[in-house]
């Protein structure tokens, strides 16, 4: 049974859906995957463009890592394509180190991914605090908001910035340089995209503002700067980069910072998508499926992908219920760059930076970060803006790798502030008070100290408290409130029990949980005890050291 159990944790469901799949589904999957498709269209361009690509190349990404998502995928209705997530640091990796730098990085990427899902770590990304994922996506925001100023206010930069402070430094000094008529496209793009009537959703508003701008800046002779010419119309071709062992080991950080970023956005759009259609999405799988999507997409002349939320989300509303309407989205958007890409090319530039805004502001979470502000504490959110402004200032790299580790370490002080030793209160045999009845009576010359908290190295300090009286003949350690230990806790122990040794004491364990025990096993240490001083509870506990105790005084008489 548990063998049948992990298959079924790395089979496509596109595999068990076609079990009961009938002809009115397919339909309706054809439907929505046409619709995906059109809306997939001018984001796919616009992220393209987002990340120093070609545009063309928003569009193998959406098709190769649509198609492989959708074909092995865990999910019924995840839809992959590009995602805001990955335009800034697409954008770092191709500036500094060009397309063949991309391909690598994405490949590795995808073969991280692929181990992630084969090692079973698709619950591991839950750990992730929030607070990192909100800072940094809403400082991915803010990156991509400010780098289409440049196009919607239709500047002219006479250097070409990369670093978000660099571009802001350039919007300053380029100010007075703005076009008044690409101005007028953008706000129109963005009242169309702003207030597009919800009973026509299914008509995307982004098609109709690029549609509506595209033929006003060209009928009207418009100086407004448009994508251009050379989009090229051909299917993707395979491409191989020029590879290096000193190059991989230069995009090692970018490839994780990639499969991490690719790991939350699909398994976070695949729970969405499971509450809208009450599904359980296969996780490893999943991982698996964007592995592949990714070498694909990198290797045939795409960007870095994932499952993305908006278009999955739609591809719901319009009936989709099954990896068919991702497969039909991908073929649809094939069609089109074959047929009708050359006509991309009179897309104003002003009319896709309104398209990223939106994005943009979607994206941002400003009301889960109002939310965390107000409810959190100061911890929480001193991460949420350090990672957000190392997001904005530096880049997800680094961004990800404070936030990961100042996270840790406040996570740890916490988990050390709640950890402690508390002395017992004692009670003598003519003790009659019915205030205090319900406290254990503790053997003569026997101390019983009760551990709370999680024993490991950030806590180690407190737990010496136990030998402030070494005029005793047992020591009692109660461990019923100690869920998890390390090595530094154990050594810790150690340390107690070599004392303990010294000055002829006797320590006796009430009630050590499953991981400690196994943990103080494994190292020795309750060989070294001696398992009978290990006991279930407090009162067996008790009444061995009443024994040892009593031992004791036998020899000394």
């Amino acid at each position: 049974m548990g063998a049948k159990t992990t298959n079924e944790k790395l089979k496509p469901k596109l595999i068990s859906v076609m079990k009961h799949y009938s002809k009115e589904q397919f339909i309706k999957d054809v439907i929505s995957g046409i619709i995906v498709a059109i809306i997939a269209l001018p984001l796919s361009i616009a992220l393209a463009l987002a990340s120093g690509v070609k545009p063309e190349q928003g569009l193998y990404t959406a098709i190769i890592a649509g198609f492989f998502v959708a074909l092995l995928g865990g999910s019924r209705v995840q839809i992959a394509g590009p995602t805001a997530a990955f335009a800034t640091i697409v954008a770092g990796i191709v500036a500094s180190e060009g397309m063949d730098g991309l391909i690598i990085a994405t490949v590795m990427a995808g073969i991280i991914l692929i181990l992630m899902g084969l090692c079973r770590f698709g619950a591991l990304i839950k750990y992730i605090p929030n607070t990192i994922t909100t800072g940094f996506t809403f400082g991915i925001a803010v990156t991509i908001a400010l780098g289409q100023i440049k196009d919607f206010l239709g500047l002219t930069f006479k250097n070409n910035p990369i670093e978000s402070i660099e571009k802001v430094e350039e919007i300053i000094n380029s100010i007075f340089t703005f076009n008044w008529q690409a101005l007028i496209v953008g706000i129109i793009s963005l009242a169309i995209l702003i207030f597009w009537p919800k009973k026509l959703q299914m008509i995307p508003a982004s098609l109709i503002a690029v549609i509506i701008c595209a033929l006003m800046v060209n009928l009207l002779n418009m100086d407004v700067k448009t994508i251009g010419n050379g989009i090229s119309a051909s299917i993707p071709t395979l491409s191989i980069p020029d590879v290096s062992l000193s190059r991989i080991q230069s995009l090692i950080p970018n490839a994780f910072t990639i499969a991490i970023l690719a790991a939350i956005e699909s398994l976070l759009s695949c729970v969405v998508s499971d509450g809208m259609i009450g599904s359980k999405h296969r996780s490893n799988m999943e991982l698996v499926a964007q592995g592949i999507a990714n070498i694909a997409s990198a290797l045939f002349g795409g960007i870095p992908a994932t499952g993305a939320i908006a278009r999955t989300a739609a591809n719901i509303k319009n009936g989709g219920r099954t990896p068919i309407s991702g497969i039909v989205h991908s073929i649809v958007l094939l069609l089109i760059l074959v047929i009708f890409m050359p006509y991309a090319s009179l897309i104003p530039m002003p009319t896709i930076a309104a398209i990223l805004f939106i994005v943009a502001y979607n994206m941002s979470g400003w009301r889960t970060i109002a939310s965390t502000i107000k409810t959190a504490p100061k911890s929480d959110i001193f991460v949420l803006f350090v990672t957000l402004v190392l997001t904005v200032v530096f880049d997800l790299v680094v961004a990800i790798g404070v936030g990961l580790v100042l996270a840790a370490l406040l996570f740890m002080k916490q988990m050390a502030d709640v950890s402690g030793v508390k002395d017992w209160v004692y009670v003598d045999d003519e003790d009659d008070d019915p205030d205090r009845i319900a406290l254990k009576k503790v053997p003569k010359n026997t101390k019983v100290y009760e551990i709370n908290g999680p024993m490991f190295f950030a806590a180690s300090d407190k737990f010496m408290y136990v030998l402030s009286d070494t005029n005793i003949d047992v020591l009692c350690i109660r461990m019923r409130n100690v869920p998890a230990i390390d090595a530094t806790g154990v050594d810790t122990l150690r340390k107690i029990a070599d004392i303990c040794d010294k000055n002829n004491i006797d320590v006796v364990f009430s009630h050590v949980n499953e991981q400690p025990m196994m943990i103080m096993e494994h190292s020795g240490f309750v060989d070294r005890i001696g398992r009978e001083n290990f006991c279930n509870h407090i009162d067996t506990a008790l009444i061995r050291a009443e024994e040892l105790s009593m031992k004791k005084e036998k020899i000394n008489a």
